[in-house]
């Protein structure tokens, strides 16, 4: 008999029902290029694959975050087609419940209604997903599913609304505890390295595009541990290292004189004996995401570094 969902029956929380809900600063941010990012289904990986240079940084200001299939959301206002919400699964310093922001309510669904058993993390950047009513749909790498049943070659997963899929045993990562590989620094560092060449994107938290902190916060969340969703709250969240004592696998932050932290990236390797450093990150510019050396602009921003728990 399945245990039940904690939060289900409460009327205020919902969870995305499609591979990536966008997650706007209003109900009027988005614009007519936006359109297929706020469509009832979403096409997320066509909506960045057609934006520019200068396309994507006119997102600056108006999207936030990104949410997966099954993440949580707690319902704060609603506006017409419109929700402001609190993600229950990207801790924030700005709500107590979570990240807040709008998306919209044809992303949302009932959800499932069962907290026992495995859940089916996928691993691959992407994994085709086959729905029970003969549809399919492409999740991205980071998504958490609960698990209804196992397959020689698949797992049948949960989806919200009611809804139950299959996705290849390939592609995802079993919770389970005699399953479930202990992992590493190499292990986190080469799937952060998969989104190498990727062009940055402000808000991006899934496998068609990534902002700084997107990207860690996304690389950890595969691999079970969540860390918060914004890089100056990732920077209150870690064990700090001394700058001259950092590993590959550790964080390096970065903040202008007065400001708060506002950038983030994975070390690499251990710092050069004529101080090189090197970091693999979402440079905030637009630009792609790289692991190479700290550019000077990034030495002098440079303030702490630390290790998640």
């Amino acid at each position: 008999m399945a245990t039940p969902h904690p939060l289900h029956g409460d009327p205020d929380v919902l969870e995305v029902s499609v591979p990536v809900a966008t997650v706007w600063t209003g109900p009027e941010a988005p614009r007519d290029v936006d359109a297929a990012a706020v469509a009832d289904p979403p096409d997320v990986a066509g909506w960045a694959a057609s934006m520019d240079a200068q396309v994507r940084k006119g997102l600056n200001g108006r999207t936030l975050t990104q949410l997966l299939m099954g993440e949580g959301v707690r319902v704060l206002e609603e506006r017409g087609d419109w929700v402001q919400v609190a993600a229950l699964g990207q801790q924030s310093s700005l709500h107590g419940d979570g990240y807040p922001g709008w998306v919209r309510r044809g992303h949302l669904a009932e959800p499932v209604l069962r907290t026992d058993g495995a859940e089916a993390f996928v691993m691959s950047r992407s994994a085709v997903c086959d729905l029970d009513d003969g549809s399919r749909c492409k999740l991205s790498f980071g998504t958490a599913l609960r698990v209804e049943q196992r397959e020689p070659d698949a797992v049948r997963v949960l989806l919200p609304g009611g809804r139950t899929g299959r996705v290849a045993g390939s592609d995802v990562r079993l919770s389970d505890t005699a399953e479930q590989p202990a992992y590493g620094v190499d292990d986190i560092l080469t799937a952060a390295r998969q989104f190498l060449g990727m062009r940055y994107l402000w808000g991006g938290t899934s496998s068609w595009g990534l902002d700084c902190s997107g990207l860690v916060h996304l690389t950890y969340r595969a691999h079970g541990v969540r860390v918060p969703r914004d890089a100056y709250d990732q920077a209150d969240g870690v064990v700090p290292v001394p700058l001259g004592e950092v590993q590959p696998g550790d964080l390096y932050f970065f903040a202008r004189p007065g400001e708060r932290v506002y950038h983030v990236g994975f070390v690499t390797r251990r710092v050069s004996p004529d101080g090189t450093r090197w970091m693999l990150h979402a440079p905030e510019s637009g630009e792609l995401i790289e692991d190479a050396p700290m550019a000077p602009h990034r030495v002098e921003t440079l303030v702490s570094a630390g290790r998640v728990r």
